[in-house]
């Protein structure tokens, strides 16, 4: 009897073991089928939410440039006979909108005090910085030409260039409403020449004021 009733318990093991395997190798399909499902639409929801943010970025991107070409627009409006006497220009740049100025439009020789011609062209500049890009930041650049400084009181062409761009900054600030948390100034003397400092007139285009209008959000733009 014994020997039968194990007979029949290893019969049954032998047929039970492997329909439960089979059970279980069927649920661990199941669940790896669902987990894959999971993770499927996991992607899909990535890619929909990295779409959507491409698309503002380039929604951004194309507000801010607008904005830059607006302002463009309107400085060479402004600046109409300071660009026509070759005394101004606007690039737009992968920095920004750049407004160059020849330094004598603003200072006399070895001097850092605004001129009255000067001001009414920082007016000008302001009227704009005020209407089209009050959220972007906007670097004040002093630049010099390579002749040592002998007769002024500067010690070097770093603290004209400096002090230039500082009293740019100051006008804009005090006399033109100009957000001081846009501005910044730097003065890097005659080390970023836009030409080669070998002739009387390359000399006064190094001698320069630059005031860089940067995208509110954006690091660069297209150049021109």
């Amino acid at each position: 009897m014994k020997t039968k009733l194990y007979l029949i318990a290893l019969i049954f093991t032998v047929f039970l073991l492997p329909g439960c395997a089979f059970i279980d190798k069927a649920r661990r399909a199941d669940s790896l089928e669902s987990e894959n499902a999971n993770l499927k639409n996991r992607i899909a929801w990535l890619e929909k939410q990295k779409v959507k943010e491409v698309q503002q970025v380039a929604q951004e991107k194309d507000k801010e440039v607008s904005e830059l070409e607006r302002a463009k627009r309107e400085l060479e409006a402004s600046l109409k006979k300071e660009i026509g006497d070759y005394k101004a220009k606007l690039q737009m740049t992968e920095r920004g909108l750049v407004i160059t100025f020849v330094s004598e439009i603003f200072f006399d020789s070895g001097k850092d005090k605004v001129k009255e011609d000067g001001k009414q062209t920082l007016a000008k500049v302001a009227e704009v910085l005020n209407k089209e890009v009050p959220d972007s930041q906007v670097a004040v650049e002093g630049h010099t030409d390579n002749d040592p400084i002998k007769h002024s009181g500067w010690k070097s062409n770093w603290e004209l260039s400096s002090s230039r761009a500082l009293a740019v900054l100051h006008y804009l600030i005090d006399q033109c409403q100009v957000n001081p948390q846009m501005l910044s100034a730097n003065g890097y003397g005659q080390y970023h020449p836009v030409v080669d400092n070998d002739s009387p007139e390359n000399k006064r285009k190094n001698r320069r004021v630059e005031i860089v209008i940067l995208p509110s959000k954006l690091n660069k733009v297209k150049a021109e």
